[in-house]
């Protein structure tokens, strides 16, 4: 008799700790952070990017010759953390690669603040890189955001697409900027021939 009450009281503790734990295939069920496109091909913007890896920030960039604004913004760079975790170990970017660009406003007048400038709350534009190559020639795309949730790729005959392709240091995008990633990829032998030739001291 002791024996089955043992048993029974076993297998009533392994019925409520089932009852209580999700099922196995549903632990750590959170989708991953991959492209999400509409019916007729727009992208949506990922609103959790700010969740995402922060590469870096650039204040007042241009690659444009003579170019000139008469503000300062900061531009904010973040990747999905799938992507970032890929990179780390081969030194390139994986399939559905998302990069997020944040252009905020600079300012620097406030009560405390006595020179030099800071991020503002003003978003002045959001662009977003994606990488995915079974949907675009190039495999790679750009996307416009202002305050809509969905935008359409940009036409291929765009200035961004063939600056990325002759200027960055890794697969198409400016890993030179990111100061996380750039001995990285120095270490995995995956910059570009068109950045070692642009920037020697690279090698």
């Amino acid at each position: 008799m002791l024996r089955i009450g043992v048993l029974l009281s076993i297998s009533l503790a392994l019925l409520i700790l089932g009852s209580v734990l999700p099922p196995t295939n549903q632990v750590n069920s959170v989708p991953a952070n991959v492209p999400q496109y509409t019916a007729d091909g727009q992208l949506k913007f990922p609103a959790n990017y700010r969740e995402w890896v922060y590469l870096s920030s650039g204040i007042d960039m241009s690659y444009g010759p003579g170019a000139g604004m008469d503000h300062s913004m900061f531009d904010n760079v973040f990747v999905n953390p799938e992507a970032y975790k890929y990179f780390l170990a081969n030194g390139t970017w994986p399939d559905k690669t998302m990069l997020v660009l944040e252009v905020r406003g600079a300012e620097s007048k406030s009560a405390i603040n006595k020179a030099g400038h800071y991020q503002s709350t003003v978003v002045m534009g959001r662009e977003v890189h994606v990488k995915d190559e079974s949907r675009f020639p190039g495999k790679w795309a750009f996307f416009g955001f202002d305050d809509a949730p969905t935008a359409k790729m940009f036409p291929t005959e765009m200035d961004c697409y063939s600056c990325h392709a002759q200027h960055t240091a890794v697969d198409t995008t400016f890993v030179q900027f990111y100061p996380t990633l750039i001995e990285i990829a120095k270490k995995k032998g995956t910059l570009s021939a068109a950045y070692l030739k642009e920037e020697p001291s690279a090698k």
